[in-house]
């Protein structure tokens, strides 16, 4: 249940099942609100943090908010509250007149808050719709130019509950403490200069009412150290070697983008493939060579501007287990995507590969294909290849998946929160990597990274070419992502150079293999 993801309406048809079973929606309150200040007193203990302000909503969220308040009063905190409107729900209503009872002061303004060590945002945290304006909007941005910890509850107030995005104003937390299951919005791209750390708060939501509503297989899920590591080749058969280990054919590199070759190249012998073929235009062989020994390296004939012109006349001679081309390789590539979008391996495409599907009618007939493809585009590339996907919304998430539906097409969109996309619509999200991946050179690496993967799970019994390139973009993702964490944290963000990232993937993982790293919550 850790790893679901929900929108909105999901989240609301769920809680609606919890009602219906007879849960009162004062009882469930008061559970969530109990575990929120059992948080708050954990992280937030009362002889450093003894004042506690509460900005409060009309809503169940300002309950939330209020039943959590008179908690932390009744253990000695100094409790003042907030009202962001004069408009409250009956049950907020009950709570906020219950704290005048117990003589806990209310407040006019967020100036009358500054004393306070910590500020709990109870306003608008889940389903808001609208554009947050006037005097709360006001408030929200007066409230982050202050320098204190701000914890919002489900979401921070002002953000969209699906797209992340903000409706005019919203808050800039410190944590985010999201009730029951994952929001959606919460790994959008957008929300991550809103929601801080982000922690679920579970509140022992039954099974069958997430499967009333999402089905037995839920359809967004967080992308977990467990479900990665499951998706990797491994263990090895005791009698494995080169050619069961599996053999990628990458294409990559010009005369002036030689480097991204390397790096893709690196990152596929980092995956521990079996045998790894590199085309390269004929000029950059030596150079490939001599700092590529474990791979195969080919000159192609290449252009006047040492591009690659065309792949060699026996290149399908070999039987290449998958195929990954496109980093470094400039918008000339049209006669290489000819060749090998009829070949039967599984296919990677990435950066000047992606682009010249993008001005092909069709997709260039992906969808037609023998063997599935896996697409990575960042943003700005997904918007050329699916030029219509994001006019229908505002949602990257929900973008990727309408733009393969029907086809036997994966996608990985990559970005701060990297999604991939299943050809059957399923979607995982890695929702903690790092800035320090955001170097010219990283998602070479990735490229060939995937691509070694894919080549191995080609190799696995009972795979099919659709599994291999599914479990290769999931367990690849998750690895390339921790990595650059690992090396952020010895290095800083500024220290993950591709070069080391490629280099530092295998002793990266090593901990993981031997249980040694501890997974987060």
């Amino acid at each position: 249940m850790n790893h679901i993801i929900v929108t909105a309406r999901q989240m609301r048809a769920i809680e609606g099942h919890m009602f219906a079973g007879g849960i009162p929606v004062a009882a469930l309150m008061e559970k969530v609100a109990g575990r929120i200040a059992d948080w708050i007193v954990q992280q937030y203990p009362c002889l450093q943090f003894p004042h506690i302000g509460f900005l409060v909503g009309p809503g169940h969220n300002g309950g939330d908010a209020l039943v959590v308040a008179r908690e932390l009063h009744h253990q000695g905190y100094q409790v003042q509250v907030l009202y962001l409107t004069e408009r409250r729900k009956d049950l907020t209503a009950a709570h906020g007149a219950y704290l005048n009872y117990l003589g806990v002061p209310t407040v006019s303004a967020l100036e009358d808050l500054q004393a306070c060590d910590l500020i709990v945002d109870g306003g608008f945290g889940f389903g808001l719709e609208r554009p947050l304006i006037g005097e709360i909007a006001q408030t929200l941005a007066t409230l982050n130019g202050w320098e204190r910890p701000v914890i919002s509850i489900d979401l921070p107030s002002g953000l969209h509950t699906d797209t992340g995005a903000s409706l005019g104003t919203a808050i800039q937390a410190t944590h985010t403490l999201c009730l029951g299951l994952w929001k959606r919005g919460l790994f959008q791209d957008l929300a991550r200069a809103y929601r801080g750390e982000a922690h679920r708060i579970p509140f022992d939501i039954p099974e069958s009412a997430i499967a009333a509503v999402l089905g037995p297989t839920p359809p967004l899920q967080q992308l977990t150290d467990e479900t990665a590591l499951a998706h990797l080749p491994l263990p090895r058969s005791a009698t494995a070697h080169k050619y069961t280990a599996g053999h990628l054919l990458l294409i990559a590199g010009s005369h002036r983008y030689g480097g991204a070759a390397l790096l893709a190249g690196k990152g596929a012998i980092a995956s521990g493939v079996g045998m790894l073929t590199l085309v390269v235009p004929e000029s950059l062989k030596a150079m490939v060579l001599g700092q590529l020994p474990e791979a195969l390296v080919i000159g192609a004939e290449e252009t006047e501007d040492g591009v690659i012109a065309a792949l060699p006349e026996d290149w399908q001679e070999t039987n290449y287990d998958a195929i990954a081309c496109g980093p470094g390789m400039t918008p000339a590539i049209g006669p290489v995507m000819t060749a090998i979008l009829k070949h039967t391996a599984p296919l990677l495409l990435d950066a000047d590969a992606l682009n010249w599907v993008a001005i092909q009618p069709a997709l260039a007939g992906l969808a037609n294909r023998a063997a599935p493809t896996l697409l990575t585009p960042h943003l700005g590339e997904f918007r050329r290849l699916f030029p219509t996907a994001l006019d229908r919304t505002l949602d990257p998430i929900a973008a990727a998946q309408l733009a393969i539906q029907g086809t036997q097409t994966g996608l990985i969109l990559k970005g701060a929160n990297s999604t991939v996309t299943a050809p059957k619509g399923r979607q995982w999200i890695m929702a903690d990597s790092t800035p320090a991946l955001a170097r010219g050179g990283s998602g070479d690496v990735l490229t060939g990274l995937i691509g070694g993967l894919m080549a191995q799970q080609m190799k696995r019994p009972g795979q099919t070419p659709e599994q291999a390139m599914l479990s290769a973009a999931i367990s690849g993702v998750w690895w390339h992502g921790m990595t650059g964490r690992a090396i952020a944290h010895t290095h800083t963000e500024l220290g993950c150079s591709p070069s080391q990232l490629a280099a530092a993937l295998p002793s990266a993982l090593a901990p993981w293999i031997s249980g040694e790293a501890i997974s987060k919550p």
